[in-house]
């Protein structure tokens, strides 16, 4: 049972939020249906009058997106409401908790907890250190800068928050004034001086204030890059995962802001607030509530640099590393819209759609592409007629259709790919599915393409594109082009219906549900290339690849036969067809070598 604030926060972590329904608004817990609307000045002065009560009152959550209902006097989570996170700004939150509260709480979580419309969003304040209090700037409810010469306290009692009376304040400061032993005139002077000549002209922060073991370092950054027109900082420093970074303004008045932005093991940046802003929203659509810093990383700098370095606001691209998606690209178009891509790289790591449309096939060979793409708008995706339509009269003239006349050309037999029907594995708003049949002479499938997409689905989380090559039964296909005909493969055969297969999985596939390029991404995307054998022997043992691969190329074997293999690729989907075709190559030499042709090399493909 949940009674306290460390099982609260556990629940929540664990997007569970339907575990804290039946609990009362108490010291530790406040829920509120709707969120905060930052463009109003009072509901600004509210979350921070919210979040100083917490942390002056020994911790406690906010959970946003659970209605209450009042019982026996006393406010009862009720039922979860559900909040869409493209309607709240969490770096905003996060941002106005650091820049108006002082000091700035210390760990506190800002975070989503559960799924699709049962997500709620949580603010979770633990227990600050001993003797700190937590002021804001007194409440005018008007827009514009708080006043830094004003002050107020706000305290938790019980399931509400007030402000602490002014007669009260009164209290703890001549409580402070005694205690330093000088008379008021004199305390007062002392704290007026000290403020000065620790924040410096012009600045009521010091550089590095708020993270006193990174200080010193963060203000020897600030003067190696003073010379980019950093100015004084907007709040205190923040940690995030293992950077330290600061808000700054620019020594010109009216031009953007600067990020000072330090790392472990690299040397310290000064990011343009702008490009910093890009991306954070880069970021943004992770799910889970993961931070996004965590999911992007932070910018890396060039090769080979290890002197301080700017980022500046009319920067076109940041190379980006240290998260949980890997390194990764942020670009920028000509009409300033940014977007995050994955830099290459390659794994054998298996998706969940890896053997997606394979149920009730045998075929004695597949080469398959399968391009999962987790765009974070999918949910509100679905395929029109008008571009059904379009893909139908496409894919005769597609990659993967050329790929399979080619196999047959190269042996002589003119069996172009023209035909194109509705697959098996269903059709609707939210699913394609189109197969082409090389028939053998008794009209048994001899070879066969097919291509398929399926919108997410609650099992499936990522809009997954597929392209197939199979050759269901090599005697039917040399029956069908004559005698003398040899049906295995060469590896440069294999390349190029797998360059085809990717290619129309994805760029032909995902353009049935509109404009991808507008779409932003939630996790990386991958492609999973994948070479095979369906069709056991009598024995039912499957072949091994060589028997329909001519895999010599590739140089001795000693990881012993094989009946499949595979590589995933992360990258971009739409790609120039030069690299995708350098990316390829690559990619069968990391997989070969992986599975145990030690001496394979793109230069032999």
């Amino acid at each position: 049972m949940l009674n306290d604030l460390k099982s609260a926060l556990a629940a929540l972590e664990a997007h569970q939020p339907g575990s804290l329904l039946g609990l009362r608004e108490t010291q530790w817990l406040d829920a509120k249906s709707g969120p905060y609307e930052l463009a109003n000045p009072k509901a600004v002065e509210e979350l921070t009058k919210d979040v100083a009560a917490f942390a002056n009152g020994g911790g406690g959550v906010i959970v946003i997106g659970i209605a209450t209902r009042l019982q026996h006097a006393e406010e009862v989570l009720d039922h979860v409401v559900g909040l869409d996170p493209a309607a709240v700004n969490v770096d905003q939150i996060r941002k106005l908790i650091r820049q108006r509260i002082t000091p700035a709480p210390r760990g506190v979580r800002v975070g989503w907890s559960g799924a699709d419309d049962q997500r709620v969003l949580f603010i979770g304040i633990p227990a600050q250190a001993a003797g700190t209090l937590f002021v804001v700037p007194a409440p005018v409810g008007k827009p514009g800068s708080s006043r830094p010469d004003t002050v107020a306290v706000p305290m938790r009692d019980g399931d509400s928050t007030h402000w602490l009376p002014r007669a009260e304040i009164q209290q703890l400061l001549s409580a402070g004034i005694r205690a330093s032993g000088m008379p008021t005139a004199q305390a007062l002077t002392e704290l007026v001086r000290q403020a000065v000549s620790e924040a410096g002209p012009g600045s009521g922060l010091r550089v590095g204030q708020g993270l006193p073991d990174r200080e010193r370092e963060m203000r020897t950054a600030y003067e190696e890059l003073a010379d980019a027109g950093l100015g004084q900082p907007t709040g205190e420093a923040w940690a995030q995962g293992a950077a330290a970074l600061q808000d700054l303004r620019h020594e010109v008045d009216g031009e953007p802001g600067w990020v000072l932005c330090l790392v472990a093991g690299r040397p310290p940046a000064a990011v343009a607030a702008p490009v910093w802003q890009a991306i954070v929203e880069a970021g943004r659509r992770a799910p889970g509530g993961q931070e996004p810093l965590a999911a992007v990383g932070f910018p890396r700098p060039p090769e080979d640099t290890d002197m301080p370095w700017v980022i500046p606001a009319n920067a076109l691209s940041v190379d980006l590393d240290g998260g949980s998606w890997g390194a990764g690209r942020l670009t920028c178009s000509g009409r300033g819209v940014w977007r995050w891509q994955p830099l290459p790289r390659f794994s054998l790591n298996q998706g969940r759609s890896a053997e997606n449309w394979t149920a009730g096939q045998t075929p004695a060979l597949r080469l398959r592409a399968v391009v999962n793409l987790p765009w974070a708008e999918a949910s509100m995706l679905e395929v029109s007629k008008a571009r059904r339509t379009l893909l139908e009269q496409q894919l005769p003239h597609s990659a993967v259709a050329g790929a399979v006349t080619m196999l047959s050309r190269r042996r002589g037999a003119d069996l172009p790919a023209a035909g194109w029907g509705l697959g098996p594995f269903g059709n609707s708003a939210r699913s394609v599915g189109y197969t082409c049949t090389i028939a053998g002479p008794d009209g048994g499938p001899a070879v066969k393409a097919s291509v398929m997409l399926a919108l997410p689905t609650t099992l499936e989380s990522t809009v997954v594109a597929c392209a197939d090559v199979l050759i269901e039964n090599p005697t039917a296909w040399a029956a069908v082009l004559g005698p003398g005909w040899d049906t295995q493969l060469g590896l440069d055969e294999v390349q190029a219906v797998l360059l085809a297969a990717w290619e129309t999985a994805a760029e032909l596939l995902p353009d049935v549900v509109g404009n991808p390029a507008g779409l932003s991404w939630a996790a990386p995307p991958t492609t999973e290339l994948r070479m095979t054998c369906e069709q056991p022997a009598d024995n039912g043992v499957l072949p091994v690849l060589d028997t329909l691969v001519d895999l010599t190329p590739l140089g001795p074997n000693d990881g012993g036969p094989r009946s499949q293999m595979s590589v995933t690729i992360t990258t971009a989907p739409a790609i120039v067809r030069t690299e995708r075709q350098h990316l390829l190559r690559e990619a069968l030499v990391h997989m070969a070598r992986q599975f145990g042709y030690v001496d394979a090399e793109v230069d032999l493909l």
